[in-house]
């Protein structure tokens, strides 16, 4: 698009939650809310537009076995794009993405380096496998590889005792937190079950993946401290099939996993009620396809979150939360648009109208 060519989205803008506008324009690839003077070649697109929806836990670059090619990468990112996604926090890749940075037509990333996990307590490939007594060092490592986070593996299967278990004592997590933190980053770990939970928010951590251990006692630890959770119900959805799987040889693991799946609606309601920020992330990579953004705003629905709030929680409270903007003037014209009010059916999110990505439409 040239300096004078514009795009015009008239109808209901969702600048906030109820900031609801009738029109903007895009000039130079950034919003702007004042009609531009002697504009000429102007493309107008109609309907209800929200800021550019956010995945705040997918995984591009990650396959079932590691990393893959740069061509599979583009494709999941691709994906990403055409559910509307155009933020994302890459939580944990073992590729390198950096080149994305340099398409104006995929999404933009928040990186949090590679996951760094227990040795032999993790998905073999995924991760930087280390002891205690390495993970200050790792972590100062990714801190500095990624986009202001680092991602943890907080608690895993321990085949010894056939059940989840927390990964690191309570110090060395400590540590590496505080190391984070120093270095400007933030911290974020994977948790299914529930002993971990305490140690790693009391050390200072500022976001949980899954969270499905959360218990009663937990939650307001959760929400004092102002830790946020990304419940990723998606793929919580497939703790059955991974039960079943493990049942003869991990009998105990297996039975935890249907419990955890069993109270997770209650789990992530409860967080809710508590003050607890919760934000939309699909797990996507790995086992799990890309583009299903709108399937977890359902789910968050599903949870008991009201519909305005699950929407805000893959849109305006997701972009502040990650500092990035939304339909602000002058920020990036990343959008998505569509046929109907989304605020009152968030279904509506899986079949976008129009997405602008960088002020050109994309889909």
């Amino acid at each position: 698009m040239s300096d004078r060519a514009v795009l015009h989205v008239r109808g209901r803008v969702l600048a906030g939650p109820e900031d609801v506008r009738d029109e903007l324009w895009v000039v130079g690839g950034r919003v702007s809310y004042d009609r531009p003077a002697g504009a000429r070649d102007v493309t107008t697109v109609e309907g209800w537009a929200l800021p550019g929806l956010v995945d705040a836990h997918c995984h591009v670059g990650l396959g079932a076995h590691g990393p893959v090619d740069a061509d599979v990468a583009e494709k999941q990112a691709l994906t990403d794009r055409e559910a509307g996604t155009l933020l994302i926090r890459d939580a944990g890749s073992p590729s390198d993405t950096r080149w994305v940075d340099d398409r104006e037509d995929l999404p933009k990333i928040i990186r949090a380096g590679r996951h760094i996990a227990r040795t032999r307590r993790y998905i073999r490939g995924y991760a930087h496998e280390v002891e205690p007594a390495d993970l200050v060092a790792y972590v100062a490592r990714e801190a500095r590889r990624g986009d202001g986070w680092v991602k943890l593996v907080g608690d895993w299967i321990d085949r010894d005792l056939g059940d989840l278990a927390a990964c690191w004592p309570r110090e060395a997590a400590q540590a590496a937190i505080a190391e984070a933190h120093r270095l400007g980053a933030r911290v974020t770990a994977h948790c299914f079950a529930e002993d971990s939970l305490r140690d790693l928010v009391e050390s200072g951590i500022d976001c949980v993946e899954h969270a499905t251990g959360l218990t009663e006692d937990l939650v307001p630890l959760f929400a004092e401290r102002g830790v946020a959770i990304v419940p990723t119900l998606v793929n919580i959805a497939t703790f059955p099939d991974l039960a079943a799987g493990g049942e003869q040889k991990y009998p105990a693991w297996s039975a935890h996993m249907r419990r955890l799946h069993a109270r997770r609606y209650d789990t992530v309601r409860a967080a809710y009620d508590a003050g607890v920020p919760v934000l939309v992330g699909t797990d996507a990579g790995g086992s799990l396809p890309h583009g299903l953004v709108a399937a977890e705003v359902g789910e968050l629905v599903t949870a008991g979150l009201p519909p305005l709030d699950a929407l805000a929680a893959a849109t305006w409270s997701a972009r502040a939360w990650l500092g990035r903007p939304g339909l602000d003037e002058g920020a990036p014209a990343d959008l998505v648009v569509y046929d109907t009010d989304p605020r009152e059916d968030v279904r509506v999110l899986a079949a976008p109208r129009r997405i602008v990505l960088n002020g050109t439409v994309v889909g």
